[in-house]
């Protein structure tokens, strides 16, 4: 998303390479701008700026929908309340039909305030607006027509043409219990972005609110990120509380991002990022298993 910068060759290359090495899936997270706010209290933490390149990620989606064949497209996470609902139904059913139903949608709140108010969009309302959202999003997929008339839409007898072949799989991301009993009310998955002891708690409270739910946790898919530019023993400590947990996917960055507190040197073209996956999957392989 970042550190193949706008290369599109070197991108596609990328995710052609990774596919044909065996990965199943390709996960790209979500920024519109990059913003330097300084006069804030406290102030942001960001994990790029004006000066980064960051690739769009639906666009970059339908792209690699053409020039991949069989690996999972999934975004982890887009940051669905700062855009609006029926335009990410389109996208997303676009992109599932370019890509024989290979899109996974993950989706969550975010955090940057800048963005949300460079968009035109409150962020004190967000978690509200994002359940509408959903329910918005699942219509426009499936119905022939689509009215709704809540509180952030006002939809009278619309449809999206075309539509998906099958239902979007929603993935739900965040470090809340509130993301995780959205997740659990109203999606396929879980995604944690960074594996800490909060995070597993928030697991613990995931397989409490599936039992209470009935859901079977064999049916809802858990999705564990790690950071392989931290350093092996760091990517092996952060496993190591996941062995045994019902992990189904381990997503591995090898981006070196200051919210990560990456001490690792920055990998300076595609074969370090894909020398670093391979000693990565290595790791992962050992530790939790195939």
């Amino acid at each position: 998303m970042t550190e193949l910068g706008a290369d599109t060759a070197a991108l596609s290359r990328w995710a052609t390479t990774v596919e044909g090495q065996g990965y199943d899936s390709i996960v790209v997270y979500d920024h519109v701008v990059g913003a330097e706010h300084r006069d804030r209290t406290p102030p942001i933490t960001r994990d790029y700026d004006e000066t980064t390149p960051f690739r769009e990620p639906l666009v970059l989606l339908g792209y690699l929908a053409a020039t991949t064949a069989s690996v999972e497209l999934m975004t982890g996470i887009l940051i669905l309340p700062q855009r609006q609902t029926a335009l990410v139904a389109k996208q997303t059913a676009e992109v599932a039909l370019l890509s024989g139903d290979r899109l996974t949608l993950g989706v969550g709140l975010g955090w940057n305030v800048v963005e949300y108010e460079t968009l035109g969009v409150p962020v004190a309302d967000r978690g509200r607006r994002l359940d509408e959202q959903i329910d918005l999003l699942k219509a426009l997929w499936s119905d022939e027509l689509v009215s709704l008339d809540g509180r952030f839409h006002h939809v009278e007898r619309v449809a999206l043409s075309p539509r998906p072949a099958r239902a979007i799989p929603l993935v739900f991301g965040g470090g809340s219990a509130a993301a995780v009993r959205r997740a659990v009310r109203v999606g396929d998955g879980f995604f944690f972005a960074t594996p800490s002891r909060d995070s597993r708690d928030l697991h613990a409270t995931l397989l409490e609110r599936l039992e209470a739910a009935g859901r079977p946790v064999e049916e809802f898919r858990t999705v564990v990120q790690v950071h392989a530019a931290r350093g092996e023993e760091d990517l092996k400590r952060s496993l190591e509380p996941w062995q045994g947990k019902g992990v189904d996917d381990v997503v591995i960055a090898t981006v070196q991002n200051r919210m990560l507190g990456a001490v690792a040197e920055r990998c300076r073209d595609i074969e370090e990022h894909l020398e670093l996956l391979g000693r990565a999957r290595k790791i992962v392989e050992t530790v939790l298993g195939d």
